[in-house]
């Protein structure tokens, strides 16, 4: 049995913030009012998490690639008769692959539609002055019931993969998201995890942030456009 770092920090430190902010979106956007508040500053938090790890997916340890787990449909069917290869039970598998596509997905759709959408009650998204009243009633749709139902709906798929995993399959693969460690059966390559990774990871953090920054700043003084109505 060998000991392999699979999970860098700064994807561990992702993984756990973003967990934190779906749950905080789903009780402030339920909850509305003046939580409304919390919920935009989420929605920008969710992004930066997103860029950021859309980036980490090119840049970060080997696990944490891209690379390492865009499975082709081949790969997929395979997995599903049984016929995985050693490095499915690694990282993520072609059925985990798609599953964190999906959640990255729907998760960039589901505030990409708040910063246009506009609730004429407690919460007006910083671009929707940009763009037409229709554009801004679809995006409301889309993210009010839409999006948050699919959203949820994820979540409590990617939960029950995981409790699938651990009481069926007996693999625990939260541990290995806190700890950063896998015990495997083969020797496979280790993600890096050094002091000069995880600088790099806060100087694209830190351009997440600024990124973020910029496109909600566009809609600074803009009048919104379902004001116009």
């Amino acid at each position: 049995m060998h000991t392999v770092r699979v999970w860098d920090l700064p994807t561990r430190l992702f993984h756990w913030g973003l967990a934190l902010c779906v749950i905080g979106l789903i009780i402030t956007g339920n909850v509305g009012g003046n939580a409304m508040v919390w919920h935009g500053r989420l929605g920008y938090t969710v992004l930066t998490l997103l860029l950021f790890r859309f980036a980490w997916g090119l840049a970060g340890g080997h696990w944490s690639r891209f690379s390492s787990f865009l499975y082709g449909p081949s790969s997929i069917v395979a997995y599903l008769r049984g016929q995985g290869r050693a490095e499915h039970s690694v990282g993520h598998n072609p059925l985990g692959m798609l599953s964190v596509l999906a959640l990255l997905l729907i998760l960039l759709a589901q505030v990409g539609s708040g910063l246009f959408a506009d609730d004429e009650i407690a919460f007006t998204g910083p671009l929707a002055g940009l763009v037409s009243g229709d554009w801004v009633s679809q995006a409301t749709s889309y993210h009010k019931k839409v999006g948050k139902l699919i959203l949820i709906a994820l979540v409590v798929l990617h939960l029950g993969a995981i409790a699938f995993y651990k009481l069926v399959k007996k693999q625990n693969l939260v541990r290995p998201m806190i700890v950063g460690d896998k015990t495997v059966q083969a020797p496979v390559p280790a993600s890096r995890d050094n002091a000069r990774t995880r600088l790099l990871a806060l100087v694209l953090l830190l351009l997440c942030v600024a990124a973020v920054y910029g496109i909600v700043s566009l809609g600074d003084g803009v009048v919104p456009a379902a004001s116009y109505d």
